[in-house]
């Protein structure tokens, strides 16, 4: 057998290579296509715009309002990450450093937190933030958020904190250096690309989450974009031209945020599997 492949062997992972590109980036066309066709088309779902125009973006932003829509979407989600990515730091560092009465108890119940299904528990979260004044504000869909996207983080950035040597941090001490120090120096460069995976986790949850967001906030101005696409599906029509350009709208921040972060990801997803 020699090491080169053969023609034909060649020629179908050319075509299976080919055939899960189309199946991926054709619904994207699809929607970008549509998005850029003009409001007297938009009715029509083509593959190749009949009016290249930007008219439903100004309508979606404009008439739509989903320029305050993406507002309250990118404030939940930051809030979300550098809340939810300090909390989980901190966390995952007591776990593997210190050792305390239920250690292992602590662990196990943010295990069974994930396996909670989400709409079992909307009413209970909703009666709770009613009684604490937090419902139709962006600040209680924040904790709401932090709630369901923590234990993930806190079980991921454990096996990072647990595979940095506990010398380095000893070493730093003996240095001079204060715990803050040794924290801030030693420790957080060395668990940054987990905290970068467990962040586009957290930031993905709060950006597409839909059942709570609808069920919390009844002022449309708190809208998240989930929620606020709903206003362009009529009841007896789909304006598909802004339902595309809003999807689109939706799209493009998660897709800047995983270019920013995607170095950092990949090393923390390669790591994360050999690490802990």
């Amino acid at each position: 057998m020699t090491g080169h492949a053969s023609p034909t062997r060649r020629a179908l992972r050319g075509l299976g290579v080919a055939a899960v590109l189309v199946f991926t980036l054709f619904p994207v066309w699809l929607m970008v296509a549509t998005a850029l066709n003009g409001r007297a088309n938009a009715g029509s779902r083509s593959l190749w715009p009949q009016e290249w125009t930007l008219e439903n973006f100004t309508f979606v932003i404009g008439e739509g309002g989903f320029g305050r829509y993406l507002m309250n979407s990118l404030l939940v989600g930051l809030g979300t990450v550098l809340a939810g990515a300090l909390l989980a730091l901190l966390a995952a560092v007591a776990v593997s450093r210190f050792r305390f009465r239920f250690r292992t108890s602590v662990l196990v119940m943010i295990l069974i937190i994930q396996m909670v299904p989400v709409e079992a528990l909307v009413i209970p979260l909703f009666i709770q933030a009613r009684s604490l004044g937090a419902l139709d504000t962006l600040l209680g869909l924040v904790v709401v958020y932090l709630a369901f996207s923590l234990p993930f983080a806190i079980w991921t950035l454990r096996g990072f904190v647990a595979a940095v040597p506990v010398e380095l941090e000893e070493a730093a001490y003996l240095d001079g250096a204060s715990w803050g120090r040794m924290f801030w120096s030693v420790l957080l460069p060395l668990v940054a690309p987990g905290l970068v995976a467990t962040s586009v986790f957290s930031f993905i949850t709060a950006w597409n989450e839909f059942i709570f967001a609808l069920t919390f906030m009844a002022n449309q101005d708190n809208y998240t974009v989930a929620v606020g696409l709903r206003r362009f599906f009529g009841q007896y029509g789909t304006d598909w031209g802004a339902v595309m350009a809003a999807s689109t709208l939706i799209t493009v921040p998660v897709m800047v945020f995983f270019v920013i972060a995607q170095k950092r990801l990949t090393d923390g997803l390669v790591a994360g599997a050999v690490k802990g």
